[in-house]
């Protein structure tokens, strides 16, 4: 316990550090909104990479069912301020939408979740596509296909910066727990796991609601940034953009999501000025990087804060 304490508090202190680089570059005038809105960006990201990575590197389990539960999240506030545009509202829906979202994943994963590789892929799918539909089929409520627009901005780099930091956290301290121990036992051996005792389906049912509610928090801050919400904001292919961060940043390492989200949004926002061809070239840019790096930036390496304690204090006994 007292290490876990230590390790947070070395994290805090990273995090503390880069609030500040941050906010400094806000207040001497460096960040314009076009940065404003990549900085946010990028923290979305993080969050729905490492609450991804949480299923597919940790787990093992091939889910493309993230822009369903990142939508559950964006409506649930959508609704709630629209007509009543209050801070209570907002966080209520934030709420309401992650333990929705987990509800549906709890249901959904017990059942999915004994299925395996790409079976699994495209159960995951197949419930972001009906929760998306379902949606759009509910006029009354979500205005349908135009979606709802003209929202008031509750969403700012500040409250972005802290669920990124609160994701990784989380993640951090999940996986170091004696749950994480046994997710990352079915992920190596699924068949020895469950010989020695280990309730598969339970511990991976617990990794997908928590990656669910993770992904639910990222769709309501994004509304509450964007202002709008629209069913095709969430379609088959915003789980392969978050899957695309996964991966190029190393399956398998929190560390690698937050540099990949990181890098891939500098990429994009220095590939604006070539206009139709930016995508073209985004493109071709992954497939270079996966050529020379198939396993992904970092791979499966990840930044340790024990690690990093360890040496300073046999630094500072030496």
């Amino acid at each position: 316990m007292k290490k876990n304490l230590k390790y947070n508090a070395v994290w805090l202190a990273i995090a503390v550090v880069a609030y500040i680089v941050i906010f400094i570059a806000y207040n001497t005038g460096f960040v314009n909104l076009f940065l404003d809105a990549i900085i946010v960006n990028i923290g979305i990201n993080i969050i729905l990479a490492v609450s991804l990575n949480l299923i597919i590197g940790y787990s093992g389990q091939f889910s493309l069912g993230h822009a369903g539960f990142m939508a559950i999240g964006a409506y649930a506030v959508a609704i709630l301020t629209r007509y009543s545009p209050v801070y209570i509202n907002f966080y209520g829906g934030l709420v309401i939408g992650m333990v929705v979202a987990g509800l549906i994943a709890l249901v959904v994963g017990i059942p999915t979740l004994r299925l395996k590789g790409d079976y699994l892929a495209i159960a995951t799918l197949g419930v972001s596509e009906i929760i998306r539909i379902f949606l759009v089929n509910m006029r009354s409520v979500t205005n349908g296909p135009a979606g709802i627009f003209g929202l008031a901005l509750f969403t700012s780099w500040e409250v972005v910066f802290i669920f990124a930091v609160l994701t990784i956290l989380v993640v951090s301290n999940f996986i170091r727990s004696g749950s994480g121990r046994a997710v990352l036992s079915i992920r190596e051996d699924e068949i020895a796991a469950e010989s020695m005792g280990v309730n598969t389906t339970k511990y991976k049912v617990i990794a997908f609601v928590l990656g669910a509610m993770m992904a639910s928090a990222a769709g309501s801050l994004y509304t509450g940034y964007q202002q709008s919400v629209f069913p095709s904001d969430y379609d088959f292919m915003k789980s392969i953009d978050i899957l695309i961060i996964v991966v190029f940043g190393g399956i398998g390492s929190t560390t690698g999501a937050v540099v990949a989200a990181i890098v891939l949004g500098v990429l994009n926002m220095y590939l604006q000025s070539f206009g139709n061809l930016r995508m073209i070239i985004y493109a071709l840019a992954l497939i270079i990087i996966m050529i020379f790096k198939p396993g992904g930036l970092l791979g499966t390496w990840e930044f340790s804060v024990k690690r990093l304690f360890n040496k300073f204090t046999k630094k500072g006994e030496a």
